[in-house]
């Protein structure tokens, strides 16, 4: 692997990384909003990686390994809301977005779980960063 194509991996990483804090930022930002544009409570986003321009067959995978050649580096495939966590209800009747039981829908955000995801991204970074 050639100096610059290690500085494209780690390049990729420092971006992948940055926009992973900034969509953590964005679920601790409304860890509190009951009520977004469409009406309904926030949603946590989850940011899913995968490698750029994978390897389709064997032989491809095999040439590189023995030539030296690791990766060519990740990217962000997606960003998408978590379905599966359940929204956190809080018995609040005097709350404006209370339904017909006096129920508040808060988003599925849990602020310990979303700092430690933190940590884990900043420090993915700092190590892209010393490469």
């Amino acid at each position: 692997m050639s100096m610059f194509s290690a500085f494209d991996v780690t390049a990729s990483g420092l971006t992948a990384q940055r926009l992973r804090m900034d969509v953590i930022s964005e679920n601790v930002a409304n860890a509190n909003t009951t009520r977004t544009e469409d009406g309904t409570p926030y949603r946590r986003k989850i940011v899913t990686f995968q490698q750029k321009n994978p390897q389709q067959t064997f032989s491809q995978v095999l040439h590189n390994v023995s030539s030296g050649y690791s990766g060519s580096g990740v990217k962000v495939s997606q960003i998408f809301e978590d379905t599966t966590t359940e929204m956190n209800m809080v018995y609040d009747p005097s709350h404006p977005d209370a339904d017909e039981d006096g129920y508040v829908t808060y988003p599925n955000v849990n602020t310990v779980t979303e700092m430690t995801n933190m940590i884990d991204a900043t420090r993915a970074f700092e190590a892209n960063v010393t490469v």
